[in-house]
């Protein structure tokens, strides 16, 4: 009888609603919880939430074990109002959960960063999410998998002209896009969600693992 357990961040965005359901379904966790804002409509035998305002995360995860911690935090500076509320969300809360968890026994810790993430780049916004990843590395889990998607393709909430255009263009571009283009191949945030539960049982299960897109399918 399994006895593993996850924890679940960013369960009400585009990867994270299907990757929820993914751990719901996994016959290899007993228990899941879901770090949110309110309360979800989302009922399960396995499922458990802890609602919080993100202020007091220390206080809000103290009493939360989970040996698999899902990170699919994340939002555009146009949603979070300015660059520092962006980094606010992309950086210090997936880093803040990561270091707490951490600190109460979790093992493997799996994040949603993006294609082009680097700490020393000129574009603002992946060289936050590679200063993401940096500060994830400083935390030693034991197993670190880092999953770099390009564009996402799904039914979001909002509009964001980006995807929009994305949809439109990939049956042209899809095709063309072959060897080292691959990666930039636009890809569904379901599969994404998919690939990133099903890597969570992948050998070797200890170290740094980066996936770029070209790897999700």
């Amino acid at each position: 009888m399994t006895t593993r357990k996850a924890l679940i961040v960013g369960s009400t965005g585009l990867i994270g609603g299907y990757c929820l359901q993914n751990l719901l379904h996994d016959p290899a966790y007993s228990e899941v919880t879901a770090l949110v804002r309110k309360t979800i409509l989302t009922t399960h035998r396995k499922l458990k939430t802890v609602i919080t305002n993100f202020s007091n995360l220390e206080n809000d995860l103290s009493k939360i074990q989970a040996d698999d911690v899902y990170c699919c935090l994340g939002t555009t500076i146009k949603n979070a109002g300015s660059q520092e509320a962006f980094k606010q969300v992309d950086y210090s809360l997936v880093v803040t959960v990561a270091e707490i968890l951490r600190k109460q026994g979790a093992e493997q810790f799996l994040v949603i960063s993006s294609m082009g993430s680097d700490k020393n780049s000129k574009v603002f916004y992946n060289r936050v999410k590679g200063e993401m990843e940096q500060a994830l590395q400083k935390l030693k889990y034991p197993c670190l998998r880092i999953i770099r998607p390009s564009l996402l393709l799904g039914e979001r909430k909002e509009f964001r002209l980006g995807e929009r255009i994305g949809v439109l263009l990939s049956p042209v571009l899809k095709p063309l896009m072959m060897g080292s283009l691959r990666k930039y191949r636009p890809v569904q945030a379901e599969s994404v969600a998919r690939f990133m539960t099903k890597v969570a049982y992948e050998e070797p299960i200890a170290g740094v693992h980066v996936y770029e897109s070209d790897k999700i399918g």
